[in-house]
């Protein structure tokens, strides 16, 4: 049974019998792997108490590929992101990038995604109050687009033509984009002002952007991941950051 070490970020984390501790990691060279650390939970414990959610480290584990749950040896912490717990708009972030990473990808798939998922919770641990709720919409909007679930925001989705920067347009989630103004007439679709566009363009790009009303890039994005990358079911954490967010908004 082969030995590997690979960078890696732990997705979740939760307790698992008595004394030990089963984490979702995305690792550098392996993709998401399911491991088990036995005795993390212990007084003594050699992983040191460090196995909590969002932590980034090197992980060491026995890797049987006929297994769903490998065995963790050890793991050396790099970083340990305490500061995504302490605000629950960063931790509810933290939470849905990690959550969606689960949810998509395999066992050994998609090992591209552990630079954007550690630049994201970066981001999210750094970024100022005031604009951390449209960088939470825009890295969503990143990872989307790295699991291949991009929307189409430069043509029509039916006719094929350009998207001009002015054009009052309509976001059809069946069809997978925008529609121009011709096509838009009669078709199903929620109606988008060019400045909407241009902060979809700039989310799904990584460019950072300022975002005013909220509501409608929500709405946008649960009905997104429901269409075309849930298959119909939803994710909690989507559900306590939109919770979170409205009572934050009622007490301000």
């Amino acid at each position: 049974m082969p030995i590997v070490t690979a960078d890696a970020v732990i997705l979740q984390s939760f307790p698992y019998g008595e004394t030990s501790r089963i984490l979702r990691l995305l690792t550098a060279s392996h993709g998401v792997r399911s491991v088990i650390a036995k005795g993390a939970r212990g007084a003594r414990s050699r992983f040191g108490g460090v196995l909590e959610s969002f932590t980034q480290g090197v992980a060491t584990f026995y890797l049987k590929e006929s297994r769903e749950l490998q065995t963790l040896s050890a793991f050396e912490l790099v970083r340990s992101r305490q500061a995504l717990g302490s605000d629950l708009v960063r931790f509810g972030g933290a939470s849905l990038l990690a959550e969606l990473v689960i949810c998509v990808t395999r066992e050994d798939s998609h090992p591209e995604l552990f630079e954007p998922v550690v630049d994201a919770f970066e981001r999210l641990e750094t970024e100022p109050a005031d604009t951390l709720e449209a960088v939470v919409l825009g890295e969503t909007w990143r990872l989307i687009c790295a699991l291949g679930f991009a929307p189409e925001l430069e043509q029509c989705v039916e006719c094929g033509t350009d998207i001009g920067p002015e054009d009052d347009v309509t976001f059809d989630q069946a069809a997978g984009g925008l529609r121009c103004p011709d096509c838009a007439a009669g078709a199903p679709g929620r109606r988008l002002p060019p400045r909407a566009v241009h902060a979809l363009r700039c989310m799904t790009g990584g460019v950072p952007v300022r975002v005013g009303r909220t509501d409608g890039h929500w709405y946008l994005l649960a009905r997104w991941l429901e269409h075309h990358v849930l298959e119909g079911a939803s994710l909690r954490s989507l559900a306590f950051l939109s919770e979170t967010l409205s009572d934050s908004s009622c007490a301000d």
